[in-house]
């Protein structure tokens, strides 16, 4: 076994005493060090320099007087054993980064290798040591409000469906501001988009504010390709950053301790809800929520070992101030589809299969539509081209009038006539020309198809006026049957402002070709 090295500053003391003429005897007793020892030293230190008598100290530094004491120093170098298993650890240490290797696996290589190696315990017990030793931690300074770490617990949390009874297990999504420590968690069913999205509203909604960024880890919702450097996010992540004036950022692939404070909020969250929830029976999601969060709450008002404040204390008086502020309206998820605008300018919806209308221009142009339960929004080279607002009750094809075409705008229009708006019509512009366009709409059995005549009619107004088109139709005021040829030429032969036909009847002369009533008894 190797001798324990003592410290300089008894070496020191050893020689000082010597050079002081104290027996061996006494320096044993003095120092504490066994006299084998002590005679072993002072031959040592024969190789020092000489020093003059009337210097009472050694001047020599630690080092130099370490290698002098040490360098023949015949213990015995560690064994074989020793020295192979610590050569395996540097090989293992980085094997441990591949996805399903433990420590099993490597031992049983080591074992491969060195059949009279060390047993499975003693080589966890080795390598746990060798771990701790090589890979010191950092020591992060927080600053309030910088980021959000986020992060799904490992293990999964239940409830019991009360109408089957059936075990149901969920997600729990965990965060925490590593300033205050101020934890969060909440459970969910899986940890697709929407349920990610929700997470992230009701872990804002709890803080009351938002930090400068979001750290998260590589999980699949988030981020679309790892990369120590330049992670390649979602669309849902940069939606989420621009809604809140945020922004989200991921660790090193295969670095849980970039996130070192959430991993620890994890196993807080283990001991402190997890296993006080195992006695309760949650009938849904829902109620397994609530149960959570009393909990929660208590954790976060808890005060730390020797301090009066807890989690929410520190994160109310120095963090919250530091954070943005909230939009109005939570964050909804926004689809994204890219999509051909088809022949009769409408886009398809994959979610609902209904149709929207964009400028008849863009008729068979690739757009991008971003969509979710309240809008839809179409785009075309970031420009936006259309707008449309859903509802629960809206028909499934959703047509903007500006969007049509001046010939299929008029269509549209007739389609919607009826009797009184197009007598109110009319009415705008005179009551001769109402009484014109009733006599029109009513001089066949089926009014609808007199429809486009009478509107035509009051549209002669935009091309001769509205007073000419009024005396016109006084002209017409005593035909029973006016058609929309008898208005239209009285209109371009300018004979509306000739003296009404019928306005004077004059009488007719008597002469000799009148019969009278005597002819007919």
């Amino acid at each position: 076994m190797a001798q324990k090295s003592i410290d300089m500053h008894l070496a020191k003391q050893i020689q000082q005493l010597k050079n002081e003429q104290v027996p061996i005897k006494e320096i044993v007793r003095r120092t504490g060090i066994s006299r084998k020892t002590v005679k072993k030293y002072l031959r040592l230190m024969q190789q020092l320099p000489q020093q003059p008598d009337s210097e009472k100290s050694i001047a020599v530094t630690d080092i130099e007087l370490a290698d002098i004491i040490y360098k023949k120093d015949n213990t015995p170098p560690p064994g074989k054993r020793k020295l192979d298993i610590l050569e395996h650890f540097e090989y293992a240490k980085k094997e441990l980064h591949h996805a399903g290797v433990n420590k099993q696996n490597l031992w049983l290589e080591y074992m491969q290798q060195y059949p009279d190696g060390y047993k499975y315990s003693q080589y966890c017990y080795l390598f746990k040591k060798h771990l701790k030793d090589t890979d010191p931690a950092f020591h992060w300074e927080y600053t309030p409000g910088e980021f959000i770490q986020v992060d799904f617990a490992g293990e999964k949390i239940s409830y019991v469906n009360k109408q089957t009874g059936e075990l149901v297990w969920c997600q729990v999504f965990v965060a925490v501001l590593p300033y205050s420590g101020l934890i969060f968690c909440k459970a969910v069913p899986s940890q697709k988009t929407a349920d990610f999205a929700n997470c992230i509203n009701e872990l804002l909604k709890y803080t009351g504010g938002v930090s400068k960024t979001i750290l998260c880890d590589n999980l699949k919702t988030a981020v679309t390709k790892a990369d120590r450097y330049e992670p390649q996010f979602t669309e849902l992540c940069y939606q989420l950053g621009e809604h809140y004036t945020s922004t989200f950022s991921a660790t090193r692939p295969a670095k849980p301790t970039d996130k070192g404070m959430v991993e620890k909020a994890v196993n807080i969250v283990y001991s402190k809800i997890y296993a006080l929830l195992r006695k309760e029976h949650p009938g849904s999601l829902e109620e397994l929520n609530i149960f959570m969060r009393k909990l929660l709450n208590q954790l976060n008002q808890y005060p730390y070992k020797e301090s009066p404040d807890g989690r929410m204390g520190i994160f109310e008086r120095e963090e919250l101030p530091t954070l943005a502020s909230l939009p109005d309206t939570p964050y909804q998820i926004i689809k994204s589809k890219q999509v051909t605008v088809q022949r009769n300018y409408f886009i398809q919806l994959p979610d609902n299969r209904h149709y929207y209308s964009v400028p008849y221009e863009y008729v068979g142009h690739k757009v991008w539509v971003n969509f979710n339960q309240r809008t839809v929004e179409v785009y075309h080279k970031y420009k936006r081209i259309a707008f449309h607002v859903r509802s629960s009750t809206e028909p499934r094809y959703n047509c903007i009038k500006e969007h049509m075409p001046a010939n299929h705008q008029y269509m549209k229009e007739s389609a919607g006539w009826d009797t009184e708006y197009l007598l109110r019509l009319a009415g705008w512009v005179g009551p001769y020309t109402r009484q014109v366009a009733d006599r029109i709409i009513h001089s066949s059995f089926y009014p609808q198809q007199n429809f486009k005549a009478c509107n035509a009619m009051i549209m002669l107004q935009k091309k001769y006026s509205k007073e000419r088109l009024e005396m016109a139709c006084k002209q017409a005021g005593h035909i029973a049957r006016p058609t929309l040829r008898f208005i239209s030429t009285i209109l371009s032969k300018g004979m509306e402002q000739q003296t009404c036909l019928f306005d004077e009847m004059g009488k007719i002369p008597s002469h000799e070709n009148i019969r009278g009533a005597s002819q007919y008894k």
